[in-house]
């Protein structure tokens, strides 16, 4: 069977546990769309599968990373694409799934390429940010770029930070080269994308009652851990959702209920971002009422078959 399964969905939709239906069903292989489980140091906080699920069926890109490095989309198009192609010639089915939509777009529709960034340019970016802050750098970027800074929020570092060191080096807007054409492979076809989508109040419970757990299941311990690395805290694996308020409580700056609070905050804020992304940029994808959990598997197998 060529044809791949594309399940995309927003956090604590369930699509971990439907991948792994899928892969049982159809001798698949699970190939990680989800930009924070890449990383070693985080298999709590961000919900990665547990051992015994990555012993029940194939996975592949889930830590694969430290928290130290910085991890792009282009980087893991490139991974994922060579994960496909190995699944299908084994015969297997690739089954990729995340909530990371810019990775599905990626995946997709292929990316417009950017020159390697200089080393002079990420440092100098880093440390302004350091020095002036987000909303600080956010504004120097709005009178070299204003056309990105108008799109950013300030609170937004990564994405400034990305925004300043492109047109610092590149001397051009990240806006247009993302506007040209994308160059990179995309995913051969026969493939089928599937969203999950849960009622916004029901999804939001998930969210909270998921975080709480994840605090009893070590999450604590394992962000301790990230922080005694003392790493740069505009990498993306220091914004991972959790990090930055569970971090505050291991070093006591704030109580425990104060920190998951907080944390579920930050989590409902970016499940409406996932969904909004989802309704927005993948229309065309076949929408599944995740509700349904037990037939899923069900639902999507005469798709692709």
């Amino acid at each position: 069977m060529d044809n791949a399964i594309l399940i995309a969905g927003p956090t604590a939709s369930g699509k971990s546990s439907l991948a792994l239906s899928l892969a049982r069903a159809l001798d698949g292989v699970i190939i990680n769309a989800d930009s924070m489980q890449v990383y070693r140091e985080l298999r709590v906080l961000t919900a990665r599968p547990s051992a015994a699920e990555e012993a029940a069926a194939p996975h592949r890109l889930y830590g694969i990373v430290s928290a130290a490095e910085p991890f792009s989309a282009g980087r893991w198009l490139d991974l994922a694409l060579a994960e496909a192609a190995l699944a299908r010639q084994a015969g297997q089915v690739p089954i990729i799934v995340g909530g990371t939509g810019l990775y599905f777009q990626a995946l997709t529709e292929g990316m417009a390429e950017i020159p390697d960034i200089s080393a002079q340019a990420r440092a100098e970016a880093r440390e302004k940010l350091e020095q002036l802050g987000s909303g600080g750098l956010h504004a120097v970027l709005g009178e070299i770029d204003p056309v990105m800074a108008e799109r950013l929020k300030p609170t937004d570092p990564q994405r400034i930070v990305r925004a300043y060191e492109v047109i610092l080096s590149t001397g051009t807007s990240l806006a247009e080269w993302q506007r040209r054409p994308a160059s990179t492979p995309i995913l051969p076809q026969p493939w089928r994308g599937f969203v999950l989508n849960w009622p916004r109040a029901e999804l939001y419970s998930r969210c909270e009652q998921r975080l709480a757990a994840m605090l009893d299941q070590g999450a604590l311990d394992e962000v301790a851990a990230l922080a005694a690395m003392d790493l740069d805290p505009a990498l993306p694996a220091m914004k991972a959702l959790g990090v930055p308020e569970l971090i505050r409580l291991s070093r006591g700056e704030i109580g425990r209920e104060e920190a998951l609070a907080a944390a579920q905050q930050a989590t409902r804020r970016y499940a409406k971002r996932q969904m909004t992304w989802f309704r927005n940029k993948m229309c065309a994808w076949n929408s599944l009422d995740a509700q349904d959990s037990e037939r899923l598997s069900e639902i999507i197998i005469p798709f692709i078959t």
